[in-house]
């Protein structure tokens, strides 16, 4: 490389084209004894590359050599143009004074084009610090500049600075033309770098917009040219973390938050970015349920903050501070008046957060029993009910509703209720993927809480049916949104099958498989990340439970609608043309009696637990005590619907003493249970049997089952490959699965049936155009199922139900693969007699041998639906 003026010129644009490149080339620039303005650009350039990707320490000692250097060779346009990016490294180590005095002595030095770069340098800083105001009118000045002077660069980056700072305010149109007009000008350049961060920059722009998968597809975009490039990523893991967080996945948020820095004080880096870090991992520890997390990386993030002149973040960061500490129950009275402060300090900056941090002051308020002061910040938060992105109106919504439960207004807690989940159906349905649908209803919890609160009080039975209802399984409403044909995501699935049978096959050898399993790994993530790019287009508000015909349906059985309010099970018994309410007991004992029942099960499953039955059957009399209390006596002599809340899902209900003998069923819902009922079968009444490998008794029903339906496809072997089994599968009338089922509970929607080229996952099911109308799954685990959101449920069952299946019979715990054959054979008889899932179930039961293991087995599986 020579040392002329043409190729020195080059280097500062190509250290945001193509970075490594242009650090290698002023390295050996100075290798050559330039002269003292090139040595200054090449000590720049190497500054920028660390402060940007390597050690700020580095960097500040390079970029004051620049400064000098560029004194010694008497270019005032130069020292100017060194003393904003020297400014910026400073602001971001955490030395604010000394920063902003460097762009103070830049701006006297530069001139014209020169000064206009250095005024957009110091709008970043200030947007950094939280000075948005300050920021535009810099931006506002060199943006003409810019334009007049040609330089489609920097004029492109004003521009994305511009709208960065809009989006900060809450202006959203304005911030969506600035980025409009930024990406056309870096269409124009090489500048793959700023490209790479217009394109995050769009991601947030969506997020803030509302659409959580437009924002998570453009910030993976931004990832993978990021990686191209070979740049960490710190603004972009701090991005992703906030949609993460929208999108219910707060766990994962701090994971990723966590990871990042490491990585940032492993090579030194920024403080500034640091302290943003912290705050995004203590808002996801909080939302994740970690108050003392929260706390601890919330207050490292003040104090940094605080030291680095951020008020602007240091009052976000304070707000998550003062949840955490209300969520632990700490200082309550003080915690009013920090709340609100720090909610005028947001308010006066023009921060989106000013109404939550309202609502949280108010909040807490009430929790004293300050109605005073309570009505008044609730009132101030509940203006943002009327206008802004979706969170922040149900936020709103929700302050309206604490405002009218503390003035004693039962029908405006509902109608604010009613209006902010309405708010929340809109929003969830923009979301294509169900693991996203399911977890955004987690948003919407206090509003439904509220309303049932209401309606226990002074509403009814049956009010309070229809507003546990109207939160309760709202994700099976609608299937998930499958794009027709998605190559990229058809390519990850195989690859993903191919490595999880590979690892597999290891493991069963008793080989070593941490490689493969990091690949299995790394392919989940790709998979998942592809389905949680998919936007829906189904609208929300569709759908409206019909309590009168729920009981007309009913005829003369009965369905029991298990609601939890104050951690107690209320029991909502309908039938007979009325709904009654009966008081359970506490929904903690019932989940510990039902862990314990799922245990019991697992050791029922083996031979020699003979002993054990009696302890097994008085766990379920003290189950029924819990879960069903003085309802159990007016069952009627009917079949029954069972409609547990999602903490309960793995309650055996066929172990309960009234309903042994009885046909039941089990629903998400009593909407769902409608919804089943009114599934038509499809035409043609194909039957499809599918023999998994390695299963103890080589799923030895088959045959024997497929002789009873006489012709009935037959999968099994080479023919017992994923894509044939969907193949077939799809629009059959019922289908006979027996394979090796593995849940998922870090990933429910990776839960999996065995075929013989690998898993058969959940992502699979939802390809299809319409799933079988009825479904039997004989292998152990296929009824598992995750509690998310507010009371959704992830999982197999759960995913079938919404593609046409109106019926399924699963297993909640591991079985004895022996004791399944002549169940299901007893199960396949019932149906060919015309019997219902659940009919057929309750007759196989006794049928099949009285002793442990056949019973246990008998009982650790449910009939679903309503087929």
């Amino acid at each position: 490389m020579t040392a002329g003026n043409d190729s020195v010129a080059e280097l500062l644009p190509m250290v945001f084209a193509a970075p490594n490149e242009a650090l290698a080339r002023a390295r050996t620039l100075l290798d050559s004894a330039p002269p003292p303005s090139h040595a200054s650009v090449a000590h720049q350039v190497i500054g920028i590359w660390q402060r940007d990707w390597g050690d700020l320490r580095l960097a500040l000692e390079h970029l004051r050599r620049a400064r000098d250097l560029a004194a010694r060779a008497e270019s005032a346009e130069r020292e100017a143009d060194v003393l904003a990016t020297l400014g910026v490294a400073l602001v971001h180590a955490g030395r604010t004074r000394q920063g902003l005095a460097a762009f103070e002595q830049g701006v006297r030095r530069g001139s014209g084009h020169t000064r206009a770069r250095v005024l957009y340098r110091r709008a970043y800083v200030w947007w950094v610090l939280g000075h948005h105001r300050e920021a535009l009118e810099d931006v506002r000045r060199a943006i003409p500049v810019l334009r007049q002077t040609g330089d489609v660069i920097w004029t492109a980056r004003a521009l994305t600075l511009r709208a960065t700072v809009h989006l900060a305010l809450g202006a959203v149109e304005r911030a969506d033309a600035d980025f409009t007009a930024a990406e056309a000008l870096w269409d124009t350049t090489g500048q793959e770098h700023d490209k790479a961060d217009a394109v995050e920059s769009r991601g947030l722009a969506a997020f803030r917009a509302g659409d959580i998968p437009a924002a998570l597809r453009l910030l993976d975009e931004a990832g993978e040219r990021y990686a191209k490039l070979g740049t960490p990523t710190f603004m972009l893991n701090i991005r992703r973390c906030e949609v993460l967080m929208a999108a219910g996945l707060a766990p994962e948020a701090l994971a990723e938050a966590d990871a990042a820095i490491a990585v940032l004080d492993g090579i030194g880096g920024q403080s500034t970015r640091k302290a943003e870090l912290l705050l995004a991992a203590a808002r996801a520890a909080r939302l994740a349920g970690d108050p003392g997390t929260a706390i601890a990386r919330a207050a490292v993030a003040v104090r940094l903050f605080s030291g680095q002149r951020r008020g602007w973040w240091e009052a976000h960061a304070r707000l998550v501070l003062i949840e955490a500490r209300f969520a632990s129950g700490r200082g309550y009275g003080r915690l009013v008046a920090d709340a609100a402060r720090v909610a005028e300090r947001l308010e006066s900056s023009g921060a989106p957060a000013a109404p939550e941090a309202w609502l949280l002051a108010g909040r807490i308020a009430l929790h004293l029993d300050w109605t005073a002061d309570a009505e008044r910040y609730l009132r101030v938060a509940a203006r943002s009910r009327r206008s802004g992105p979706p969170l922040a109106r149900i936020t709103g919504w929700a302050a309206q509703a604490l405002r009218a439960q503390a003035a004693g207004s039962g029908r405006g807690v509902l109608e604010a209720c009613r209006r902010g989940l309405a708010v929340l159906d809109d929003h969830r349905m923009t979301l294509g993927a169900s693991e996203l649908r399911a977890r955004a209803t987690a948003q919407g919890a206090e509003l439904a809480a509220l309303a049932q609160a209401v309606s226990l009080a002074g509403g009814g039975p049956r009010r309070l049916l229809e507003w546990s209802e109207r939160w309760r399984a709202t994700v099976l409403t609608a299937p998930p949104t499958r794009p027709p044909a998605d190559p990229v995501l058809q390519s990850g699935l195989t690859a993903f099958r191919e490595i999880a049978a590979r690892a597999e096959e290891a493991r069963r050898d008793g080989r070593p498989v941490p490689a493969l399993e990091r690949e299995q790994r790394r392919l989940e993530r790709e998979v998942r990340s592809r389905t949680l790019h998919m936007r829906g287009d189904a609208p929300g508000g569709g759908y409206r439970f019909d309590v009168a015909g729920l009981l007309e349906r009913l005829g003369g059985g009965r369905l029991v609608a298990l609601a939890v309010l104050d951690g107690r099970v209320q029991v909502l018994l309908c039938g007979g043309g009325r709904v009654r309410r009966f008081a359970g007991g506490q929904v903690d004992r019932a989940e510990r009696e039902a862990e314990h029942v799922q245990a019991a099960l697992r050791r029922l499953a083996h031979p020699r637990a003979e002993n054990r039955l009696p302890l097994v059957e008085a766990m379920g009399r003290r189950l029924e005590e819990v879960l069903l209390g003085p309802a159990a006596r007016h069952l009627g002599s009917g079949p029954v619907v069972v409609v547990p809340p999602a903490r309960l899902h793995s309650v055996p209900w066929s172990l309960l003493p009234s309903l042994r003998e009885r046909v039941v069923s089990v629903s998400p819902s009593a909407g769902s249970w409608l919804r089943a009922r009114e599934t038509e079968p499809p035409a043609g009444g194909r039957h499809v049997l599918v023999r998994g490998p390695g299963l103890a008794t080589g799923g030895a029903e088959v045959p024997e089952v497929a002789d009873r339906y006489g012709r009935a496809t037959v999968l099994e072997d080479a023919d017992a490959r994923v894509p044939r089994v969907l193949e077939e599968l799809d629009g059959a009338a019922l289908a006979h699965i027996a394979a090796h089922g593995d849940f998922r509970a870090d990933s429910p929607l990776f839960s999996s049936l065995r075929m013989v080229d690998g898993p058969l996952i959940v992502h699979d099911f939802e390809r299809l155009a319409r799933s079988p109308y009825r479904i039997i799954l004989s292998s152990c685990d296929t009824a598992r199922l995750a509690s998310v959101g507010a009371d959704e449920l992830l999982g197999l069952v759960t995913a079938l139900l919404p593609l046409g299946t109106a019926g399924v019979v699963a297993s909640s715990a591991p079985v004895n693969d022996e004791a399944v054959v002549p169940l299901m054979l007893a199960l396949h008889k019932g149906l060919g007699d015309g019997l219902s899932l659940a009919e057929a179930l309750r007759d196989a039961r006794a049928a099949v041998p009285s002793d442990a293991t056949h019973q246990a087995t008998g009982w650790a599986f449910t009939a679903f639906g309503a087929a």
